[in-house]
């Protein structure tokens, strides 16, 4: 099956099962039934516990490991929609949130109460918490068809702000582990932890990560339209990625 068609089946198996939560799994990272169980069981794993800097995504299902994470006093960095800012990142500093913690988990609350910062203020990152709508043992993933996680991970690896040892974790419903093959290309990233309700999958780390931007996967409009990547295109080699 394609991507969009696994995509598809998930979001349907999801649904039949009822374990998707509202407003429904399709057309995004889905929210399901189970989600703050996976919170602890993130919490449990060694490189979260040494983690004190966090690129996480925005989205509903791991709002839980976010508000953790911001109790245990890990600063957040969460990406701009589309990146479309200069300043293309959230900083959720709990030093600064005062009782704002658990609001500031939140998608709306990070953008009230968050910092915006450019990717050139974010230290270096330990630890990288995604979304996914399904997933393989292996570490293969797929996301909602956006790119953006990949592209953040590009623009980090670019500046330095992640190595192929920072490790990328992901939380979702048993029924989002499949075993169907994923096609992969160079500019989407493994996951080094599936995590479930009652189950944690190390992926063996085979899988290659992205060494940075791959501008041959971008059109003139998506770079047109994301400041940083403007700001980077001079630099880089030409005709190469780094």
């Amino acid at each position: 099956m394609t991507k969009e068609e696994l995509r598809n089946y998930v979001w349907s198996e999801m649904r039949l099962a009822r374990v998707a939560r509202f407003p429904g799994a399709k057309g995004r990272i889905p929210n399901f039934t189970g989600a703050e169980k996976c919170a602890e069981m993130v919490g449990q794993l060694a490189p979260w516990n040494k983690a004190r800097t966090i690129k996480s995504n925005p989205d509903s299902p791991q709002r839980a490991i976010r508000h953790l994470a911001l109790k245990q006093g890990k600063t957040i960095y969460m990406a701009v929609p589309r990146l479309r800012e200069e300043k293309c990142f959230i900083e959720l500093d709990p030093e600064n949130l005062g009782k704002n913690i658990y609001k500031a988990s939140s998608i709306k609350g990070a953008f009230e109460y968050g910092r915006p910062v450019s990717i050139d203020e974010m230290p270096e990152i330990d630890l990288i918490l995604c979304g996914s709508v399904a997933v393989r043992a292996d570490g293969a993933r797929i996301g909602k068809g956006g790119g953006y996680s990949d592209l953040e991970y590009g623009l980090c690896r670019e500046v330095r702000k992640v190595s192929t040892k920072t490790p990328i974790i992901t939380t979702v419903h048993p029924i989002q582990l499949i075993d169907e093959e994923i096609e992969l290309k160079p500019h989407d990233i493994p996951l080094n932890f599936i995590v479930m309700p009652e189950r944690v999958i190390r992926c063996d780390g085979k899988l290659p990560k992205p060494k940075g931007i791959y501008w041959e996967y971008l059109d003139e409009e998506q770079i047109a339209a994301i400041p940083v990547l403007q700001a980077l295109r001079p630099l880089r080699p030409s005709g190469k990625t780094r």
